[in-house]
C-alpha cells in the first residue's frame, strides 16, 4: 500500500513538474498541456500506475466548479447570440466526420464504419463503447481519437494565442480575482458531486464535470455564490486533468500506434481545417472572437476543450455549450447510424 501511494504521488509530481516547466517557458495552457505530455512520457518508462477514479472525479469536480464561476448574469444575457452558432455546429460535426472519414477510407483503406467511428469529433467513451459492441477495430479507432485529443491539448493553446486569443494564457486560473468563501466553495463542490452522481446514473457524458459546472453556473448566474476557486486548487485540478488525458495512451501497443499514425495525422488535419472554417463563420455569427469559435468547434473531448477555454481566458459558457450539444447529439445518433451503416454493408459487421 505504501509503495502504491508513493507511485501515485510520484506520478502526480511528474505531471506537475511538466506543467511547471511549460509555465516557466511561457507555453499557453502550460499546466494542462505540460502535465499531459510529462505524464505520457512517464508512462513510456513502465512505472506509471492507473489513476484512481476518485482522483479523476476530483479533477473534474474542481475544473467544473472553476468553469461555472465565469457564468455571470451578463454572460447569460449574451446567450441570445448562440442559436445560429449551434446550428452551424451541428452541420460542422457532420462535415468534420464526413471529411475525416473520406480520408481514412480512400487514403488509408479503412472500412466505412471504422472510419466514421474514428472521425467522430470527441465523445471518446461513447465511440469506443459503440466500436466494441459492433466488433470494430477498437485499437486503431482509439489511436486516431486519442491522437487528435493529444495534439489539440499540446498545440491548440499556442494556435489560439497566435490568433490573438487567450487573454490570461500566462497566469493561473482566477489569479487576481476575488476568491469564493469557504461556505460557497463547499456548497458548489458538494452540490456538484451530488448532481454528478445523478448524471452518472443517467449515463450522461462527463457526469462529475457537468454536475459541478451546472451547480457552479447556477450559483454564480444567480449571484448566490460569488468569486472564483482559489488559483492553487484550480491549477491542481488542471494537473490532474492532464494526467487523466495521458492515461488514455497507456495501453496502446507501439506496433499498432505506428501503423495508425499516418491515418491519424491525415484524419486530424482534414478535420481541423473543416472545423476552423465553421468556427470562423460561427464566431462571426455569435459575435465572439475567432479563438472562442476555434476551441468551441475543435474536434476534442468535452472535458479537455471546456477546461482549455477556461485556461486560455476564453468564454467557457460559449465553448462548453457547444461541446455539450455535440456530446449529447453524438451519444444519441451514433449508435443508430453505425448500426444502419453495418446493416447496409453486412461484411463490415463480420
Amino acid at each position: 500500500m505504501i509503495r502504491l501511494v508513493f507511485a501515485h504521488l510520484t506520478q502526480i509530481l511528474v505531471a506537475a513538474l511538466g506543467g511547471l516547466i511549460f509555465h516557466w517557458l511561457g507555453v499557453p495552457a502550460a499546466w494542462l498541456s505540460g502535465a499531459a505530455i510529462a505524464a505520457t512520457l512517464w508512462g513510456l518508462t513502465g512505472r506509471a500506475v492507473h489513476m484512481p477514479k476518485a482522483l479523476a472525479d476530483a479533477a473534474m469536480l474542481i475544473s467544473g466548479a472553476a468553469m461555472g464561476a465565469a457564468v455571470t448574469p451578463a454572460a447569460i444575457a449574451a446567450m441570445g447570440r448562440y442559436p445560429g452558432s449551434l446550428i452551424l455546429l451541428v452541420i460542422g460535426v457532420v462535415a468534420i466526420s464526413a471529411a475525416s472519414s473520406a480520408w481514412l477510407v480512400r487514403m488509408s483503406g479503412w472500412g466505412k464504419a471504422d472510419a466514421v467511428l474514428a472521425s467522430v469529433p470527441g465523445a471518446l467513451s461513447t465511440v469506443l463503447a459503440v466500436a466494441a459492441d459492433r466488433k470494430a477495430e477498437v485499437a486503431s479507432i482509439a489511436i486516431v481519437q486519442n491522437f487528435r485529443l493529444f495534439v489539440l491539448i499540446a498545440l491548440l493553446p499556442s494556435l489560439v494565442v497566435m490568433t490573438g486569443g487567450g487573454g490570461n494564457a500566462g497566469v493561473l486560473i482566477g489569479e487576481g480575482l476575488p476568491v469564493q468563501s469557504p461556505q460557497g466553495m463547499a456548497f458548489i463542490l458538494l452540490g456538484g458531486l451530488a448532481l454528478g452522481l445523478v448524471f452518472t446514473r443517467l449515463k450522461v457524458a462527463a457526469p462529475i464535470l457537468l454536475g459541478a459546472t451546472v451547480v457552479s453556473s447556477v450559483s454564480h448566474g444567480t449571484e448566490f455564490v460569488t468569486g472564483v476557486i482559489p488559483p492553487v486548487i484550480a491549477t491542481g485540478g488542471l494537473v490532474l486533468i492532464g494526467l487523466f488525458i495521458a492515461e488514455r495512451f497507456r495501453h496502446i501497443q507501439r506496433s499498432t500506434l505506428k501503423s495508425a499514425l499516418v491515418a491519424a495525422l491525415g484524419s486530424f488535419s482534414i478535420g481541423m481545417v473543416v472545423a476552423a472554417l465553421f468556427a470562423g463563420a460561427a464566431a462571426w455569427l455569435a459575435g465572439v472572437s475567432f479563438a472562442n469559435g476555434l476551441v468551441a468547434f475543435a474536434p476534442g473531448g468535452l472535458e479537455a476543450m471546456t477546461v482549455l477555454a477556461l485556461v486560455l481566458g476564453l468564454d467557457p459558457l460559449y465553448v462548453g455549450i457547444h461541446h455539450l450539444v455535440r456530446f449529447l447529439g453524438i451519444g444519441l445518433v451514433l449508435p443508430f447510424f453505425i448500426g444502419w451503416l453495418q446493416r447496409s454493408r453486412p461484411e463490415a459487421a463480420e
